[in-house]
């Protein structure tokens, strides 16, 4: 058995009609970033202002490799600003760009964070803050940074090895107070 949404032909028909139908942004990561790398064209009907939040690996599937960070850097930006997209590429220092040309490095987080579930948890993160209608830049930027220090706090109680996603998620009300003013 397998996670996820799957790549298969129905599945890549049936996000090909989403992007035709929908009308705000949206949140996409794993597969649906995974079948837009193999269906080139579905890239020009991703709602603007959407998310897109890719590993390294997925990222180079989508808009091509690069030689080094420096110029991974130079195209999210270029395919920021091309296709009106905000773009979170994880991992160490997460990066965030935007559609007006402007970019983030994240400062939280901590290399505990790198297991299996971590990333749906930030895409869960963002899509909440989405919902609760923050515009598309300030869930991305925001959702990074409170996913980083709900990592964060979790280490606190945690080691690098054994922690899971759901610590978390297990730490995220605690993130969200370390941000009330």
């Amino acid at each position: 058995m397998r996670s996820g949404l799957g790549t298969d032909i129905l599945t890549k028909h049936a996000l090909g009609d989403l992007l035709l139908k929908v009308d705000k942004s949206i949140v996409l990561d794993a597969d649906a970033l995974n079948i837009i790398s193999e269906e080139k064209s579905l890239k020009d009907l991703i709602p603007k202002n959407s998310i897109l939040t890719p590993h390294t690996k997925e990222f180079e599937r989508l808009f091509g490799l690069t030689k080094n960070s420096k110029e991974m850097f130079e195209l999210q930006l270029e395919m920021s600003i091309k296709y009106h997209l905000n773009i979170v590429l994880k991992g160490a220092f997460s990066r965030v760009t935007t559609p007006d040309g402007q970019s983030y490095i994240n400062t939280t987080g901590n290399p505990g964070m790198a297991t299996a579930g971590s990333g749906d948890v930030l895409t869960g993160i963002i899509s909440g803050l989405l919902a609760q209608k923050y515009s598309p830049k300030e869930a991305a930027i925001l959702g990074v940074y409170i996913h980083g220090l709900a990592g964060d706090k979790a280490l606190q109680y945690q080691s690098v090895e054994s922690m899971m996603a759901s610590d978390i998620i297990s730490h995220l009300g605690a993130a969200f107070k370390a941000l009330e003013i």
